[in-house]
């Protein structure tokens, strides 16, 4: 993976902004530690940093490609899982290469296709290419945003990069937190609207879409969508076919010149991809690394409730033993957990998932250490239906996003200022917004069709800010996470398994637990889902608790500004439990709102955000 950055203006010659772009990619030094270049030009500034997965000499960037007189350039962070497919494709055309990296065949399949690429190549990416004889920047994002891409327009300059700080180093571009960005963070947080950036004028492009820029146009359009058939298949040939779709997926993302491991948590999701791993590395004579999560003393604190079941430690220890893996524990301490707070923050560039976000930056930090890629189960319980909210009547029952169902809550930590700021209209605008957009089949049950908003929900809101924290969080710390669960092939399929079957045997995730058969032992695919470990340590509430009371004790904390300081204190002086309802899905409780201030008011002072 690596990072790109990017200043194109078609009316004003850039050429003297040579600093500017070298500011801006020097903001991605940790998503590309291994080595750096610039594009300079009349009309376009293009930067890349580079962590080097496959073909360490021919993959240098930004790439240029002359074809028929024409000049294209390209800065790409992703990799295709599909590149010796498309390299075959384009040879069969007449083209040549230079190299056996990805670069050059998704340069080449631009070249060629256009636009019209995006439908050839499967992989994860975030890419520009500059068409210099053309006068255009082409952008575009993977279908299920796994990798990120930001920009702005200021002035007939487009301003594009890999993560906001990106952005923050032009110039032209302020952070600036308008009232309705404070609404999302308040309203939706640590989720974001479609397409938003939060602070002013800065965007993302959304998943699946591509971004066209010229001197006369910017042009932003949808590329993929769901769409819905009628599935035709019985239970014993849906399981075949969805293992078939991701054991292709697992292996062609095993493919690195680089150390490759996986995540084990012992939970269906990460053992599947960990089993199939393992025996592609034993075919190899080689031996797989997998990797859990745990926190000092943990047994003695852990709590069962209705979303925690049983601690992943005992599982995944099971699991490794199965495949035959070395296997290695990172555990988290609760001073570490606490101070990577604000390291999360500089990672995510706005407020994230607290300690949830933290942990998971310390866990990648571990990781790195004896590896530079890894593969990961995001994206199964979206897909499949793993959610209490898929099973649960009241959740299930929601006119609302079901992992955000307390809004109003949400309002009692406002100041008197903003108390008028309505949170329930704005998320329920965005709720009934994005029902438009779901496809159904006249056929459709009411149930059926429930079970097609929420998939579609969860793939486009609550996905993204899952896959967004394991993005900042790894990349933060020059590790590539790739996340097999996301190959658009699977989601296709996936979203056309009617509810009965998705269900299977009355279980959440039912038919990928029959999908996984042959592949695990029956006791690791009958275990009942459990979220994301956290820490249930009293020490953690401690420590956080009087980081907040230090910031609302300091008369110039930003953060008074918008808090209500009596709600505040209270929440700080009980732990959390003045707050009665989870913040944001399963895990966002008492001391993860507190750890959320804290982050809240770390990242409006460390990026010197101005409120208007």
């Amino acid at each position: 993976m690596c990072g790109i950055a990017g200043f194109v203006n078609f009316k004003k010659n850039l050429t003297g902004y040579n600093k500017v772009i070298e500011l801006m990619t020097d903001t991605l030094k940790k998503r590309g530690p291994d080595s750096h270049g610039y594009y300079i030009s009349k009309n376009a500034l293009l930067g890349h940093r580079r962590l080097i997965v496959v073909d360490p000499k021919g993959g240098n960037q930004p790439m240029i490609k002359l074809y028929n007189g024409k000049k294209y350039i390209i800065v790409y962070n992703g990799e295709l899982y599909n590149t010796e497919d498309v390299r075959k494709l384009l040879i069969k055309e007449g083209y040549t290469f230079e190299s056996y990296s990805d670069t050059e065949v998704l340069l080449t399949s631009y070249i060629h296709w256009g636009k019209d690429c995006l439908k050839h190549i499967n992989g994860i990416f975030a890419f520009g290419v500059y068409s210099e004889n053309d006068k255009k920047l082409f952008l575009a994002r993977d279908p299920l945003g796994v990798k990120p891409l930001f920009y702005t327009v200021k002035d007939h300059n487009l301003i594009f990069g890999s993560e906001i700080k990106t952005l923050l180093a032009n110039p032209l571009v302020e952070p600036i937190l308008t009232e309705e960005g404070l609404t999302e963070i308040f309203a939706l947080g640590p989720a974001r609207d479609l397409g938003s950036g939060v602070l002013k004028d800065i965007y993302d492009v959304p998943p699946a879409h591509y971004l066209e820029f010229t001197p006369d146009s910017i042009k932003l359009n949808e590329y993929w969508k769901l769409t819905c058939y009628d599935h035709t298949e019985n239970i014993e040939e849906t399981a075949d076919h969805i293992r078939n779709i991701l054991v292709d997926a697992i292996k062609r993302q095993l493919y690195a010149d680089v150390p490759v491991c996986t995540f084990l948590s012992g939970g269906l999701d990460s053992s599947i991809i960990s089993a199939v791993a393992a025996k592609e590395f034993e075919k190899q004579g080689k031996t797989l690394n997998t990797y859990s999560i745990d926190y000092k003393d943990n047994e003695l604190y852990f709590k069962n409730d209705n979303f925690v079941i049983t601690p992943d430690s005992v599982w995944a220890e099971k699991v490794h033993k199965f495949i035959g893996s070395n296997h290695h524990k990172i555990i988290n301490n609760n001073a570490d957990l606490a101070h990577a707070l604000k390291e999360a923050v500089e990672a995510n560039d706005i407020p994230g998932m607290a300690d949830i976000d933290s942990s998971l930056y310390l866990f990648c930090k571990g990781v790195r250490k004896d590896n530079i890629v890894a593969l990961s189960g995001e994206c199964a319980d979206e897909i499949f239906g793993g959610y209490p909210w898929f099973t649960r009547k009241e959740m299930l029952e929601a006119k609302t996003f079901p992992w955000s169902r307390f809004v109003k809550e949400r309002s009692s930590l406002l100041s008197p200022e903003f108390k008028t700021i309505n949170l329930q209209e704005f998320v329920d605008e965005k709720y009934k917004e994005n029902l438009k957009n779901v496809p159904y089949l006249d056929t459709d049950t009411p149930y059926a069709r429930k079970m097609r908003e929420l998939v579609y929900l969860n793939i486009k809101w609550f996905m993204i800010t899952l896959l967004t924290r394991k993005d900042r969080m790894s990349m933060a710390n020059s590790l590539e996470v790739r996340v097999p669960f996301a190959d658009y092939r699977l989601v296709e399929y996936a979203y056309n398994i009617p509810p009965e079957m998705r269900f299977y045997g009355n279980r959440e995730k039912g038919i990928l637990r029959k999908a996984a058969e042959g592949i695990l032992p029956k006791d690791v695919i009958e275990r009942k889902k459990s979220p994301y470990p956290k820490t249930f340590d009293p020490r953690y509430t401690s420590i956080v608790q009087n980081w907040l009371k230090e910031i609302i004790n300091d008369k110039t904390s930003p953060i008074l500004n918008i808090i209500d300081l009596k709600t505040v204190t209270e929440l700080v002086e009980t732990g959390g439990n003045s707050y009665k309802t989870p913040w944001f899905g399963q895990l966002m409780k008492g001391p993860q709102l507190i750890a959320y201030l804290i982050q809240l008011n770390i990242w409006l002072k460390e990026y010197k955000v101005k409120l208007i």
